[in-house]
């Protein structure tokens, strides 16, 4: 879908917007750029926006804005309490959910504070298809313990599933079966899900999930962050959806779920977040903790000039043609890379394109952090800053051994709207050379550890001097060249 096929045989994926705006980015010297991630601790994360050529990190709180979202940002009424802005919100969220009650919050992880406050008590089990590192954090320092129940080719690198995030019905009702249903504080679909490469969750699922949470009494919670890559792949890859209006799917997935949350920096190409509910009890207990957490429960913590950009960037969610820009030029990627023999996750999922790190560097032990080492070799070798997606991302055990991670991944996000189709070829360049010299590649290890969500801001080092061999060897391919 919106992809041109030219006279060649090759298909193209098509932007269905144009540029109106330009913001300078910079591709400095790889001596530089070894430069800038050795002072950031080899943690692409704490690099300066201003030493990045390609910000591929994550789609979070960087997607463009259309001119339509500018221009609501200047009727925001900046009130403290009762704030119009606010109730345009509350009616745009409604109409495409279909739930009664909206509390809204800064951002995702905000939302998980407070429902985990709520929901998750000492011993309960969250079931989930699978984990996200913030929600996973919140639940076990309420005394929660997560527990994934995807499918097992969700593990799968090569794949030809089309809805490798469903949850497994066996493993759901084995799970209510060996912990009893009031040790299940809730069961959380992740749509789009994160860690395991952007994979889509089908309404099949969904309903059958919902069916299940109903008969046992058990809350169901949506996590919608990733919601448009999802129902673009609900659209394309369930026959039923086909000719479904986009919002139809939206309201079916609310009458599903007993609470959806979401990040505003991904749906809604804003910044801020929100929980929706029709249970009446469940939203008192939350709305509690919003004003003490928060702000006033008509912000939130939310400038009213990003509600405003929200509610417009939610309506424009439902336009296919806003919803398929990110999806297909993944693929492109994606298709560009396989034909090069390059390990990546398929089929191709949202959010951005993932490599395999256990394959590109099988060299390294899981115990190097392969991901992080190559999402430090990306940077190097192009200046494109991706995300680690891998044991660093993962917390130690109790013990303090490494909790290695499923999958080993680096992304390579697409912000929405941000990227032209002569970037996305600089990338497969760039991978492609760094891919024949993988064996350059060595690995990494801690030198500042925190203990909570230390892929944020640890800093590591390398286990001896690759990427100065990394370096050396792109002078001698490219010469003076960026």
């Amino acid at each position: 879908m919106h992809n041109l096929k030219f006279f060649s045989g090759e298909n193209v994926p098509l932007e269905m917007h144009k540029v109106r705006m330009v913001q300078k980015i910079n591709l400095l010297p790889i001596e530089k750029r070894l430069q800038s991630i050795s002072e950031a601790g080899f943690n692409t994360f704490l690099l300066k926006n201003l030493d990045i050529f390609l910000d591929m990190l994550t789609d979070s709180g960087v997607n463009a804005m259309s001119e339509m979202q500018y221009a609501a940002m200047l009727q925001a009424d900046d009130s403290y309490a009762g704030s119009e802005t606010y109730y345009r919100l509350e009616k745009v969220l409604a109409d495409i959910f279909g739930m009664k009650y909206f509390l809204p919050a800064h951002q995702g992880r905000a939302c998980e504070h407070i429902f985990s406050q709520v929901m998750v008590k000492p011993g309960t089990h969250a079931l989930t298809n699978y984990h996200f590192t913030t929600t996973k954090a919140h639940i076990a320092r309420m005394g929660g313990i997560v527990e994934e129940i995807i499918l097992d080719e969700a593990f799968n690198i090569q794949s030809s599933h089309p809805f490798k995030g469903d949850i497994d019905i066996n493993k759901l009702n084995e799970a209510i079966k060996k912990h009893g249903k009031d040790k299940i504080c809730f069961v959380r679909i992740e749509a789009g899900t994160n860690l395991i490469g952007g994979q889509p969750v089908s309404m099949k699922n969904m309903r059958e999930v919902s069916r299940i949470c109903r008969k046992e009494n058990i809350k169901l919670i949506f996590d919608a962050s990733l919601l448009t890559d999802n129902l673009y792949f609900n659209k394309i890859r369930e026959p039923e959806f086909k000719d479904t209006d986009i919002k139809n799917i939206t309201r079916e997935i609310g009458s599903l779920m007993d609470m959806i949350y979401f990040s505003s920096r991904k749906l809604g190409a804003a910044r801020g977040g929100g929980i929706l509910t029709s249970d009446e009890d469940l939203f008192i207990k939350m709305r509690e903790l919003v004003p003490l957490f928060e702000g006033f429960l008509t912000y939130g913590g939310m400038s009213v000039r990003e509600m405003e950009a929200m509610a417009v960037g939610l309506q424009e969610s439902l336009d296919m043609d806003v919803i398929s820009q990110t999806p297909i030029f993944v693929e492109a990627l994606c298709n560009e890379l396989v034909e090069r023999g390059i390990p990546v996750v398929t089929p191709p999922g949202g959010l951005g394109c993932h490599l395999d790190a256990k394959q590109f560097c099988d060299h390294l032990p899981q115990t190097d952090y392969p991901s992080g080492a190559l999402a430090t070799a990306i940077f190097i070798a192009s200046g494109i800053r991706g995300m680690e997606r891998g044991t660093i991302s993962e917390a130690r055990n109790d013990d303090g051994s490494e909790h290695l991670a499923n999958m080993e991944l680096v992304r390579l996000a697409f912000p929405k709207r941000v990227f032209t189709l002569s970037q996305v070829k600089y990338v497969v360049d760039r991978v492609t050379w760094l891919y024949k010299h993988r064996s350059l590649i060595g690995g990494l290890e801690f030198v500042e550890e925190p203990k909570v969500l230390r892929f944020f801001l640890g800093r590591l080092k390398p286990k001896g001097d690759w990427p100065q061999n990394l370096v050396k060897q792109f002078r001698k391919d490219f010469g003076d060249s960026l």
